[in-house]
């Protein structure tokens, strides 16, 4: 009656094996190391690197515990951070011997001290949240104004090189908030041009009216459904670059996600220099090149230029209304060193703005062209030259620049352009020494917690009390395992769902221990009180942990940041919860009492009658 088949004792046996070989790799903790990536989009760092690395290593008199490829990147393991340091130094002199041009990215990192053997099988630790590794946080918002501003732009000089392929006369192109108006001599000129316009331009609604003097206005506005379609391109554009630049940090498992309509929650787990990176991330620049209007006053813009060494003075810019190319079209930037020996960002553009910057340099020849750095919504001209010959794809950009500024500069240009202007409104630092005392308060929480339970069932339900216990433990096991096949980020609110996973799980048992006291009660052999007491304790279980679940489900679905951790956690206990209190809590009852074929007692704790009768004699149980 109560003995499982073979089969399912070598089930649970599996999942027991599989529980430890995943959840043990959480035990090793991490162990500071360096990371080399490319620095450029043509570098590409393969295998070959790892001995690279290890010799350099090995000539500075350092032994590393391991240099291994992880597919895009190399990395050298260290005992401690001085030799972490140390490391860093010697890798970076030798695979950039040019500071100003550097080919590669050498980052400090953190990795985990899992033997390599468990790594090869991806036998990994979880992924641990700011909030118990340390490292920097930023909320940023983005300009959806900006962006649809910039799309009203991109449209109206579209408009107006359409109207010059097609020979159609217009008197000027203004822009609004939400789109443009085209102002054409008559009304023949203007229904060819709103015909063109409305095939070329769909985003756009056109309509006419007539204006003063006989002349007639077209007036393009874009769409709700466009202006809804710009913002939500513009905010996963800027969260794809985001990732690009976090990897160009060398930061190891980084989160980027959207949070509400225009904002974006940039986390950095374990990230040693926060200032390096909260320079990169923070400085959310796009780059313009557009002509210079040498007349401020009827300049379309004006910015302030980039002064020279030790000039306090502003000298403004005026600029033209088109833009020749923007950041969105640069194909390749890297630090370099010009011809006169100064730092300069060598750049490549795509064929599109190839063309267009060959166009214009060939018709504005001793002109003078700036490039233009935006930064939250405010532009700056970086550099300023005169045209000196028509040039297309491939040129350098020169300014007042040190090295530092020219890698920066071309790191944020190579990693994508920003859809839209963004802003830093909120920044958190959390040392790793408190995502330390988080991670043992937390576990120290869940210790407890699991001992108090135990004690409880072991007291309260003897020898079934132990059954559950052990179940527990093996719930705990799977949830943790789980969580590291998934490579799930635990953060605070998981390890508070972890420890309200424990109480909730050994409901179940509490369950099924009195539905068993209850058949002992009522006469049944201990046998049958075992078998008709899982057997009807299952619905009520099944029954609490699907309307659980469905609530957790409801959190994960419509929750974020924190509130979404949680619920992760939480449904997946519930999982491992239902499979530990009822699969293998019964083998492990049955395995003890199954094979007694005339059993006379069960220890599962005092049992008493409504009455105050003792059992019958055949079912007492064990005190």
């Amino acid at each position: 009656m109560n003995r499982y088949p073979w089969w399912k004792y070598a089930m649970l046996g599996i999942v027991l094996l599989i529980g430890l070989l995943y959840s043990v790799p959480n035990l090793y903790g991490e162990a500071p190391a360096v990371q080399v990536s490319g620095g450029k989009s043509t570098v590409k760092v393969d295998i070959a690197m790892v001995e690279r690395v290890r010799q350099v290593v090995q000539a500075a008199g350092l032994t590393p515990d391991f240099v291994q490829f992880d597919g895009n990147s190399v990395r050298a393991r260290f005992g401690d951070t001085d030799s972490q340091i140390k490391a860093k130094d010697a890798i970076s002199k030798a695979l950039n011997p040019d500071p100003a041009d550097p080919r590669y990215i050498v980052a400090l990192n953190l990795v985990s001290r899992t033997p390599e053997w468990m790594a090869r099988i991806s036998a990994r630790p979880m992924s641990l949240g700011l909030d118990l590794r340390g490292g920097v946080h930023f909320l940023m918002q983005v300009d959806m104004r900006a962006a649809v501003k910039q799309s009203v732009d991109t449209y109206a000089s579209d408009a107006r090189t359409a109207l010059r392929e097609k020979r159609i006369r217009f008197a000027g192109i203004s822009r609004e908030p939400n789109g443009i108006t085209v102002s054409l001599p008559d009304a023949e000129q203007a229904k060819q041009a709103r015909d063109m316009l409305f095939d070329r331009l769909p985003a756009m609604e056109w309509t006419q009216e007539a204006a003063d003097g006989g002349a007639v206005r077209v007036l393009g506005r874009l769409a709700p459904k466009a202006i809804a379609d710009i913002q939500k391109q513009a905010l996963q554009q800027n969260i794809e670059t985001l990732h690009k630049r976090v990897n160009e940090l060398g930061v190891a498992e980084p989160v980027i996600q959207q949070e509400g309509a225009d904002r974006v929650v940039v986390q950095l787990p374990g990230v040693q220099d926060t200032a390096r990176a909260k320079d990169i991330i923070g400085r959310t620049a796009t780059l313009q090149f557009r002509l210079v209007e040498t007349d401020t006053a009827g300049a379309a813009e004006t910015v302030p230029q980039r002064a020279q060494a030790g000039d306090t003075s502003v000298r403004m810019v005026g600029l033209k209304r088109d833009i020749i190319a923007t950041g969105e079209q640069l194909k390749q930037a890297s630090a370099t060193i010009d011809q006169d020996q100064r730092p300069a960002v060598s750049v490549r553009l795509d064929d599109v703005a190839g063309r267009a910057m060959r166009a214009v340099t060939r018709e504005n020849l001793g002109k003078p062209m700036a490039i233009v750095l935006y930064e939250k919504g405010k532009g700056e001209a970086v550099s300023v030259a005169t045209i000196q010959g028509e040039f297309g794809t491939d040129f350098q950009i020169t300014g007042n620049f040190t090295p530092q500024e020219t890698a920066d500069i071309a790191l944020l240009t190579r990693a994508g352009a920003l859809a839209a202007p963004m802003e830093i409104i909120e920044e958190r630092t959390i040392g790793p020494s408190l995502g330390a005392e988080n991670i043992a308060k937390g576990f120290d929480s869940v210790a407890y917690g699991f001992v108090a339970i135990a004690l409880f069932m072991c007291a309260y339900y003897m020898l079934f009390g132990m059954f559950s216990s052990l179940a527990l433990g093996f719930n705990l096991l799977c949830l943790v395992a789980l969580l590291s096949m998934l490579q799930a980020t635990l953060t605070l609110p998981g390890i508070a769902a972890i420890a309200l996973t424990l109480g909730m799980a050994i409901d179940a048992n509490v369950l099924i221990n009195e539905r068993v006291r209850e058949e002992l009660r009522r006469g049944a052999s201990p046998q049958q009180a075992i078998h008709d007491g899982y057997e009807m304790a299952w619905g009520t279980i099944l029954d609490s942990n699907v309307t659980t679940l469905i609530a957790g489900l409801a959190l994960l679905t419509f929750g974020s940041g924190p509130v979404r951790g949680f619920a992760v956690v939480h449904c997946l206990g519930i999982l491992t919860s239902m499979f530990s209190a009822v699969v293998f809590s019964r083998g492990l009852v049955n395995f003890w009492y199954g094979r007694q074929k005339r059993l006379k007692s069960v220890s599962i704790g005092q049992i008493w009658r409504p009455d105050g009768a003792a059992p019958p004699p055949a079912v007492e149980a064990e005190a």
